[in-house]
Parts: structure tokens; sequence; C-alpha cells
């Protein structure tokens, strides 16, 4: 994973012999289970001192929106939809769908300001399968993100055009019924 390597900050450039391009990964599941795993890996490219923003699309319920992140520990931001309820189909009043337009603005915003290294989009394929965020956003979006920028998609009901764009997929899938 490119994230690992050490990244510009706002005002410096990376000098480094070869050229680094961040990867696109995207998981996938029927089951909304894997959300840990990937959390895992962000805590620890974090933990290495690479800049992560988390943002999760569809949660909400505890007033964190892009205004107020969690910060946990120096290098990974958290923020979720400033709502206060979890979004699970496509009917949003105005002030809800403007706080997840906020959301997905901020987050291009930020990422394209080469803030972060790492980038973990939870359910946006959910957000995309709503209706709530245009896919052809979606895909300028990560065609046009600065090189070094390795993003993490999740999510069921991925489309098939972000994962023809996806340099890795991973399906999470049960191994038996419990």
């Amino acid at each position: 994973m490119v994230a690992q390597l050490e990244t510009p900050g706002l005002n410096s450039t990376l000098s480094l012999p070869y050229s680094v391009e961040g990867l696109v990964q995207v998981f996938t599941s029927s089951q909304r289970s894997f959300f840990t795993s990937v959390m895992a890996q962000a805590l620890r490219i974090a933990g290495q001192g690479t800049p992560v923003l988390i943002v999760q699309f569809l949660k909400g319920g505890i007033r964190q929106g892009h205004e107020r992140p969690t910060q946990m520990g120096q290098h990974l931001d958290w923020i979720r939809c400033d709502l206060l309820r979890y979004i699970d189909n496509s009917e949003l009043d105005a002030a809800e769908s403007q706080a997840l337009q906020q959301l997905w603005q901020h987050t291009q915003k930020v990422v394209n300001e080469g803030k972060y290294s790492l980038l973990l989009l939870d359910e946006l394929s959910l957000a995309i399968s709503f209706g709530l965020i245009p896919e052809t956003e979606v895909l300028e979006f990560l065609s046009h993100r600065p090189p070094h920028v390795d993003i993490i998609l999740t999510g069921s009901q991925m489309p098939q055009s972000l994962l023809d764009v996806a340099d890795q997929i991973t399906e999470i899938r049960r191994s038996h019924q419990p």
C-alpha cells in the first residue's frame, strides 16, 4: 500500500527516485460486518504517521459533521454526516440532503488540498445506490485526486464503474452460516 510511504505536507514536495501513485481499493460484501478490518488498516497507517481521513456517509446520530471531526491520534480524522439518524434509504429531507452534500463537498476539497494520503469512504456505494451522491462525480473525483492519495471504498452494491477503476477488489463472504 502506497500510503505507508512518507507523503508531502501542504507546503512541501516529496522527492523520490520513482513516481508513487495512490491505489483505489474496494472492500465489498453482502453483509455489513467488515468495517473493523478496514478501520484497523486505517489506524495502522495513521499510527505510522500518514494523514488519514475516514468519512462515513450514512452514519449519523452523534453530531459529528465535517466541522467537528473526531481526531484519533495526530494523523487520523474521522467525520460523519451531521445527521440525527442513520441513512438507510433515499428518502432524505432538505436538511439531511444538504448535510450529506456538504460532507461530500468537504471531502473532495480537503483531499484535493493534499491534506490526506489515505481516504476511507465508508458505505459510499450505498450513497450512490440511493442516488444521494452521483456516480459520475465519484468517478471524476477519483480520476483527478492528487496522485499520491490512496482511497478505500466500502459498501455493498458497489457499482461496476467503481470496480472497473479499482486497483484491488476485496469481496468478503461468509464461509459458513451461524
